[in-house]
C-alpha cells in the first residue's frame, strides 16, 4: 500500500472520529443547562454615588485648584472659555456615545476598554485597552502630585529644606503608597465616602466664591480679557493643560462592574456630572478673571487657595479633590486591566484576571498600578504628565466615538441603543475632533500615540486571537458586501471583470483533496471556491449528519488555510442534488460560472456523468475536470515540469490559458513555464501557426512559450511533447446522448501517459483581450 493512499485512510478514519466527536458535543449539550451564578454579596452603586460623583470628583480635581488659574491668566477669559467648551463638547459628544453603547449592550467590567473592544473587535480593543489602563495609570501619579503641591505649602521652609531634595518625591509617594492601601482593601468603602468628600469639595468651592467676590475689578477683567502667553506657551499648550481635568467622565463607566444598572447609571450620571462641572469652571473662570491680576495667575499655582475666604476649607477641598481623584483612577485602571486580561488577549497578563473576594477586587492589578504610578512620581512634573494623559484619553476617546459611528452606518438591526441622541454625525465629529486637537496639541506626540497603537493593533492581529463576542467588523463587511452586490447587480457584465467562481465537487474533503487543493490554486486569491458535499438520503435523517460535515469541512479549509466556503447539501438523488447546488448556490455577481469535477474512471457511472456534463454546460457552466493520480498527488507540493496548454481553438482555448496564468499565481507554482501547444499536419503551415500562437500570447498579457508541432499522429505527439509536463490542459466538449463510452476512451486515451490533466469546457464570458 502506498504512502497517499495510507495517508488517504488515515484521514477518513480521522473525518469518522471528528464526526462522532460533534455528535456527541452536540448531544452533551443539549442536555446541559447553563446556571447562572450571581454574586449575592457583591456592592452595587446606583447613578448618584456610583457615575455622578465620582465623575463630578474626578472633574473638580487637581487642574481645578492648581491650574486652572494658569489658563485663564495665560489664555485670557475668552480663550479660556473657547477651551472649556471645546473640552466640554469633545466630552459630551463622547458621552454620547458612551451613553449609546451603554444602552445597547449588557456592560460588564472594563467601561471604555468592553465597550470599544466589543464594537471594533479585539484588536482594536485590545490596543485602546493598554492605552486607557496606562491612562488611568498615570492619572493617578498627576492627582497624587497635585495633593503634594498643595501639602508642601502649608508645610515650613526649614521642614522642607532639613529632608532635602527629597522631601517632595518622599510626600508624593507616601500619598500614592496611602491611596494604594486604601484600594487594595477594597472600593466599596470608597465610594461610600465619596459623599463626604464631594461635601468638603463644594465647601472650598464656596470659600473660593465668598473670598474672590471682595476682590472682584473691572480693571482685572479687562486685563483678563485677552491672552498673556508667557514664553514657549499657546492655546494649545493651555488646552493640554486643562483638558486632563474633564476626563473624568469615564470615572462612572470604569466602575460598571459594580453598578446597579450600567445602561441607565452611565448616560444619566455621565451627562448629568458634565453640565454641572461646566456650569462650576464657567463660573470660576469669570470669577478668576475679575479678581486677579494675569501676572497672579500665572505665577500663584495656589490662587484659588489665596483669595478664598478660608484657606482652610480649601485646602480640605484641595487634598479632598486630589485623593478622591487618585483613588477614583485608582480603582478603574485595575478594573480596566483586568477585564483586559480575562480576554486573554496576552497571557502573560492572564495573572491579573483573578479577583479577590466577594466583590471580585482586582488586588494583582491594583499592585501593578501602584508601580506605574510610583514610576510617574519620579517626574515630579504635573505639566510634563498632562499632555501624556491627554494623548492617551484623546485616542480613547476617538476610538469610542468612531465604534458607535460605524455601528450606526452599518445599519445593524442589533444596534438598537436606548440613548436616542447619538447620531452618526455626532459621533463622526467627536472621533475627527479627537484626532484634530491630537495634532494641534502636538502632533509629534499625536503621531508617536497613534503609531505606537497601529503597532500594537498590528501585534495582536498577528496573534490571530478569536475574539468570543461579536463586534463591529461583521456588521462592516457586511454592509459593504451588501452594497456591492446591488452594485454588482446593476452593472452590466463585461469579460474584464470575469474571475473563476469555482464550485469543487470534492465531497468527503479527505476522499477527494486534490479537488479542494486544485481548486484553492485556479482561484489563487483572484476568484471564490467552494467545496460542495452531497450527502445522499432522507434530509430528516441526515440534519445532523450535514450540520458535522459542515463543521468538519469548515475545520479542514481553516487547517488548511484555503480561501474557501463549505456547502453541504443533502437529497435524495445525487445527481440531481448537484444540479439544485449549481444552480442555487452563490448570491448576485457571485453565482458559480465554473463546476471543478474529478475524473470518472468507474464504467458503470459513465452514461450518468456524461449526463451531469451536459446539465451542467446547459446551465451555462464552465467545467473543469481533473484526472490525477491521487495515490501520488501530494498536497500543496507542485511536480516538476511544464504547464502545457494544447490549443485547439478560441472556444476553450481561452479559459485555459487564464487558469494556467492563475495557477502560476501560487508560490508552489511561480517557477513553472507555460507552454502554448498545437499540431499541425504539415509543415508549410509552421511560420503561420507559431505567428498566430505567438500573436495570441502577445494579446492576453500572459507568459508563455508558443512550440507548434508537425505530426499525424496526434496522440502520440502530445504524449511525447508533454511527457515531462506537470500538468496538461486540454480542451472538451460534453459528450452527446449515446456517445459517452466513445468520449471516454478518448479522453482515456489522450490523459494516459500524464501525470496530471485538466480538461476544460468553456462556458464563454470571458476574452483574453479584455
Amino acid at each position: 500500500m502506498s504512502k497517499n493512499k495510507q495517508e488517504t485512510q488515515k484521514f477518513q478514519k480521522q473525518t469518522k472520529r471528528e464526526t462522532q466527536k460533534l455528535q456527541r458535543q452536540n448531544r452533551t449539550t443539549s442536555m446541559v443547562k447553563m446556571k447562572k451564578i450571581e454574586d449575592l454579596g457583591a456592592n452595587k452603586f446606583g447613578t448618584f454615588g456610583g457615575v455622578f460623583t465620582p465623575c463630578t470628583l474626578t472633574i473638580l480635581g487637581v487642574i481645578m485648584f492648581l491650574r486652572y488659574g494658569q489658563v485663564v491668566g495665560q489664555s485670557g477669559l475668552i480663550n479660556a472659555i473657547i477651551i472649556l467648551l471645546i473640552a466640554k463638547v469633545i466630552t459630551t459628544l463622547t458621552s454620547f456615545s458612551l451613553s449609546a453603547i451603554a444602552t445597547n449592550t449588557r456592560v460588564k467590567g472594563g467601561g471604555a476598554y468592553y465597550l470599544i473592544s466589543r464594537s471594533l473587535g479585539v484588536e482594536l480593543g485590545g490596543a485602546i485597552g493598554v492605552f486607557f489602563f496606562l491612562a488611568q495609570a498615570i492619572s493617578v501619579a498627576m492627582y497624587v502630585i497635585g495633593f503634594t503641591e498643595a501639602f508642601i505649602d502649608i508645610v515650613p521652609p526649614e521642614t522642607r529644606e532639613s529632608f532635602g531634595i527629597w522631601f517632595d518625591v518622599g510626600v508624593a509617594s507616601a500619598v500614592n503608597f496611602f491611596v494604594f492601601v486604601c484600594v487594595f482593601i477594597g472600593a466599596g468603602w470608597a465610594i461610600k465616602v465619596q459623599y463626604v468628600i464631594l461635601g468638603v469639595l463644594l465647601l472650598s468651592l464656596v470659600s473660593f466664591f465668598a473670598g474672590a467676590f471682595g476682590s472682584m475689578s473691572f480693571t482685572n477683567f479687562y486685563q483678563n480679557l485677552q491672552p498673556s502667553y508667557s514664553d514657549g506657551e499657546s492655546f494649545f499648550t493651555m488646552f493640554a493643560l486643562f483638558f486632563p481635568a474633564v476626563t473624568g467622565i469615564m470615572a462612572g463607566a470604569n466602575m460598571s462592574g459594580d453598578l446597579k444598572d450600567p445602561g441607565r447609571s452611565i448616560p444619566k450620571g455621565t451627562l448629568s456630572s458634565i453640565i454641572f462641572t461646566g456650569f462650576i469652571y464657567l463660573i470660576m473662570a469669570l470669577v478668576l478673571a475679575a479678581a486677579c491680576t494675569p501676572d497672579r495667575l500665572i505665577n500663584d499655582s495656589l490662587i484659588v487657595k489665596n483669595i478664598s475666604w478660608s484657606t482652610t476649607l480649601v485646602v480640605c477641598g484641595i487634598f479632598a479633590a486630589t485623593l478622591s481623584s487618585a483613588l477614583g483612577s485608582m480603582m478603574g485602571a485595575p478594573r480596566i486591566l483586568q477585564a483586559f486580561a480575562k480576554d486573554n488577549i496576552f497571557s502573560s497578563l492572564r495573572i491579573f484576571a483573578h479577583g479577590s473576594g466577594v466583590n471580585n477586587e482586582p488586588r494583582r492589578a491594583v499592585i501593578l498600578t501602584f508601580f506605574i504610578s510610583q514610576l510617574c512620581i519620579l517626574l515630579g512634573d504635573l505639566n510634563a504628565i498632562a499632555p501624556i494623559i491627554t494623548m492617551f484619553f484623546m485616542i480613547t476617546y476617538g476610538m469610542l466615538n468612531l465604534s458607535t459611528f460605524y455601528e450606526s452606518i452599518t445599519k445593524n438591526p442589533s444596534y438598537r441603543p436606548r440613548f436616542r441622541y447619538s447620531h452618526w454625525s455626532t459621533e463622526l465629529i467627536g472621533a475627527l475632533g479627537c484626532i484634530g486637537v491630537m495634532f494641534l496639541i502636538s502632533p509629534l506626540w499625536a503621531i508617536i500615540s497613534i503609531l505606537a497603537m497601529a503597532a500594537l493593533r498590528w501585534y495582536i492581529e498577528r496573534k490571530e486571537i478569536e475574539a468570543r463576542w461579536g463586534d463591529v467588523q461583521g456588521g462592516v463587511a457586511f454592509e459593504r458586501a451588501r452594497k456591492n452586490l446591488l452594485i454588482m447587480e446593476d452593472e452590466r457584465h463585461h469579460p474584464k471583470n470575469w474571475r473563476p467562481i469555482i464550485i469543487a465537487l470534492s465531497g468527503g474533503v479527505w476522499s477527494r483533496v486534490h479537488l479542494a487543493v486544485y481548486g484553492h490554486w485556479l482561484t489563487a486569491g483572484h476568484g471564490v471556491l467552494s467545496l460542495g458535499q452531497i450527502i445522499v438520503g432522507n434530509m430528516d435523517d441526515l440534519l445532523e449528519r450535514r450540520r458535522n460535515q459542515e463543521k468538519i469541512l469548515k475545520k479542514f479549509i481553516r487547517d488548511n488555510e484555503l480561501s474557501a466556503f463549505p456547502a453541504v447539501v443533502v437529497g435524495s438523488d445525487l445527481t440531481e442534488s448537484i444540479k439544485s447546488l449549481v444552480q442555487c448556490h452563490g448570491l448576485g455577481g457571485f453565482h458559480c460560472n465554473s463546476v471543478l469535477l474529478g475524473w470518472s474512471s468507474d464504467p458503470e457511472k459513465r452514461k450518468t456523468f456524461a449526463s451531469l456534463l451536459r446539465a451542467l454546460r446547459g446551465l451555462k457552466k464552465s467545467l473543469i475536470m481533473v484526472r490525477t493520480d491521487v495515490n501520488k498527488f501530494n498536497r500543496w507540493e507542485s511536480p516538476t515540469g511544464t504547464v502545457d496548454i494544447w490549443w485547439r481553438g478560441q472556444k476553450n482555448g481561452h479559459l485555459m490559458l487564464l487558469l494556467a496564468h492563475l495557477l502560476l499565481k501560487n508560490n508552489e507554482w511561480r517557477t513553472h513555464r507555460i507552454r502554448l501547444l498545437r499540431i499541425i499536419s504539415s509543415e508549410s503551415g509552421l511560420d503561420e501557426a507559431t505567428n498566430h500562437m505567438e500573436g495570441l500570447i502577445h494579446m492576453s498579457r500572459i507568459e508563455a512559450t508558443a512550440q507548434v508541432v508537425v505530426a499525424q499522429d496526434v496522440t502520440a505527439a502530445m504524449r511525447m511533447t508533454s511527457a515531462r509536463a506537470a500538468i496538461v490542459f486540454m480542451g472538451f466538449a460534453p459528450p452527446e446522448d449515446g456517445n459517452e463510452e466513445q468520449f471516454f476512451e478518448n479522453t482515456k486515451r489522450l490523459s494516459d501517459h500524464f501525470s496530471t490533466t485538466i480538461f476544460v469546457s468553456s462556458a464563454g464570458g470571458m476574452e483574453l483581450d479584455a
